[in-house]
């Protein structure tokens, strides 16, 4: 495709003006005079044919042409804006977006991210949290860390690790159960999966009492609603490693049920970047024997 000359600084100029509605301010933004600026719009409306901005006592007004000009200006200068920042040092620093459930991202991730940028300084990572339900291809994702049995539609995925899930609760709750069944008399906080209670109870050999009250779409909320004493969490006891040394929550039973574990899943219709699979590479070298959320953590 021939590119007709594009009228770069005059373009800058425009830009620049119409951001602060005001030659002078964009003579200041990029070090010329005002009367530079001034021409250089002046030289882009003759080109155009058309005013861009109607000049007023005090700063400028974009016209509809104008208008229609400065969004496809802006994104333009940022998108090469963007681009020329991942070069660095000679090196390319290439963007990598991951969508991680919030239990995992503070749970799991959070501690260890340190060494993964030390050790992959050009890549840029993004996270976005969510509650397990996300849509990659609609969010602009490269990957996304969710929990579950591995199989969603049109996904590759790898295993991290399984997540069993077990009670939690505060110290002063623990004190009151001697068994399973004295969790009957206890206030049970409930995800939006409605199964995991009763398939617990199932587990400990017990009927599933009615489970009423508030539900939540984060287990991490839901643990620390538990802290506070204000029920029992059923939750990955590995995702609260640090809330367990510390005290603020125990464990009171071994039982537990494993629903699903924690899974790496990248679409199957787009390629998998050299920064996705430094990534991959990084997650399962981290957690190859790995016992606890915090092992390797210095």
């Amino acid at each position: 495709m021939v590119r007709t000359h594009l009228p770069l600084n005059a373009l800058r100029a425009f830009e620049a003006s119409a951001r602060h509605q005001s030659f002078t301010k964009a003579a200041i933004e990029l070090c010329v005079t005002q009367a530079a600026v001034s021409h250089q719009v002046k030289t882009l409306e003759r080109r155009l044919g058309a005013v861009l901005f109607r000049r007023l006592p005090r700063g400028l007004a974009l016209t509809d042409e104008g208008l229609a000009l400065l969004p496809v200006l802006r994104e333009s200068f940022d998108r090469i804006g963007e681009l020329l920042g991942r070069f660095e040092t000679g090196h390319v620093r290439e963007v990598l977006t991951v969508g991680v459930v919030g239990t995992f991202a503070v749970g799991w991730l959070l501690p260890r991210l340190r060494a993964f940028t030390e050790t992959h300084p050009f890549i840029d990572l993004r996270l976005m949290t969510n509650n397990n339900r996300v849509d990659l291809a609609a969010e602009g994702l490269d990957c996304a860390i969710r929990f579950g049995d591995g199989a969603w539609h049109g996904m590759d995925a790898e295993a991290l690790f399984d997540a069993p899930l077990s009670p939690l609760c505060a110290p002063e709750i623990a004190a009151r159960l001697s068994g399973p069944a004295d969790l009957l008399r206890e206030t049970l906080l409930r995800s939006y999966r409605s199964d995991e209670w009763p398939r617990w109870f199932a587990a400990a050999g017990l009927p599933a009492p009615p489970i009423k009250g508030i539900v939540f779409d984060s287990s991490w909320m839901m643990v620390e609603t538990a802290v506070q004493g204000d029920g029992v969490a059923l939750a990955p006891p590995l995702m609260f490693a640090r809330h367990l040394e510390s005290g603020r929550i125990c464990r009171p039973f071994a039982a537990e049920v494993r629903l699903g574990g924690y899974w790496l899943t990248w679409l199957k219709s787009r390629p998998v970047t050299a920064a996705l699979r430094a990534f991959r590479a990084w997650l399962h070298a981290l957690n190859a024997g790995a016992v606890s959320p915090l092992s390797g953590i210095p």
